[in-house]
């Protein structure tokens, strides 16, 4: 069992319900945590946390081609072979290569090898709700997984360093690579869903996700109101499952306003979404006091 602080990943199953206003919410109501922002090939915590930089660190990631022109012949064996288009006896296209070292097989002078390049960067930051872990993956980069647990490994660095009990995780949309690192071996899996076919589709899918790494999960609705018999689906599906709903947030314009101003929704006024959001903050500390 893993030891350290507790740790809750808030996911989704698709991009837009509402999962990085809520996380920005439970990190000003938390006490003595660090959050990590998982999310990042889209990430946007920080622009509500109006995080101030303390450090920061290159990300290498991915392999890619790289030629020694002193011994290069021109043959064009890595060319006919590259199924991505990626390289020609002329040049090395790094967006286009996938490192999967065909190149470096296939030439006869041995003037091909794979290194690692720099994919992003990640940062430690300091906001008025304590430590943030963050990054910023370069556009069409790869290694986005492995970014996603070298965030979680400094949040938990920073975490143990400075005595915080508990990390909050915003992680990605989806079930792919992020979504995975962002949830294995945490202590719960909070998902927050909307009623939407697509949105209870995906749902399920994460929900799935989260059941193959057996972990606790819990739901949040987000604009409840807008279709009351698929919110009821959500309802009887979670029922069937045993999957808690820790709240049922209305639809509220607030939301965007909160945003707008770079301010969670708990601090930005006190209306039925922001109770919503504090009374299951108030369950989930409850759930993590009694699986202690």
């Amino acid at each position: 069992m893993r030891s350290g602080p507790k740790q809750i990943t808030v996911v989704s199953g698709k991009g837009g319900t509402g999962k990085t206003s809520v996380i920005a919410s439970l990190a000003a109501l938390a006490d003595n945590k660090v959050m990590a922002d998982c999310d990042v090939d889209a990430a946007n915590l920080h622009l509500v946390l109006d995080p101030t930089l303390r450090e920061k660190g290159e990300f290498w990631g991915a392999k890619v081609a790289v030629r020694d022109e002193s011994r290069c012949q021109k043959a064009g064996e890595c060319q006919m072979r590259c199924r991505f288009g990626a390289i020609t006896t002329e040049a090395v296209d790094q967006l286009a290569c996938e490192g999967c070292g065909l190149c470096v097989l296939a030439c006869p002078n041995d003037a091909l090898r794979l290194e690692p390049y720099i994919n992003g960067e990640y940062y430690i930051s300091d906001t008025k709700y304590g430590p943030l872990a963050h990054a910023k993956l370069l556009p069409a980069a790869e290694s986005s997984g492995r970014l996603v647990t070298l965030v979680r490994q400094e949040a938990e660095n920073v975490a143990l360093v400075e005595g915080q009990s508990l990390i909050l995780i915003d992680g990605s949309p989806g079930i792919g690579c992020t979504a995975t690192a962002a949830l294995v071996d945490v202590d719960l899996a909070l998902v927050v869903t909307e009623p939407t076919l697509s949105a209870i589709h995906d749902m399920d899918r994460v929900v799935e996700l989260a059941g193959h790494f057996q972990l606790p999960v819990a739901v949040i609705i987000n604009k409840a109101d807008i279709n009351t018999e698929n919110t009821q689906s959500i309802r009887n599906d979670c029922a069937k499952r045993n999957i808690p709903i820790m709240a049922e947030l209305p639809f509220d314009g607030v939301v965007s306003k909160a945003l707008a101003s770079r301010v969670p929704v708990v601090e930005f006024d006190d209306g039925p979404v922001s109770q919503g959001i504090r009374d299951a903050w108030s369950q989930i500390e409850a759930w993590l006091g009694s699986a202690a």
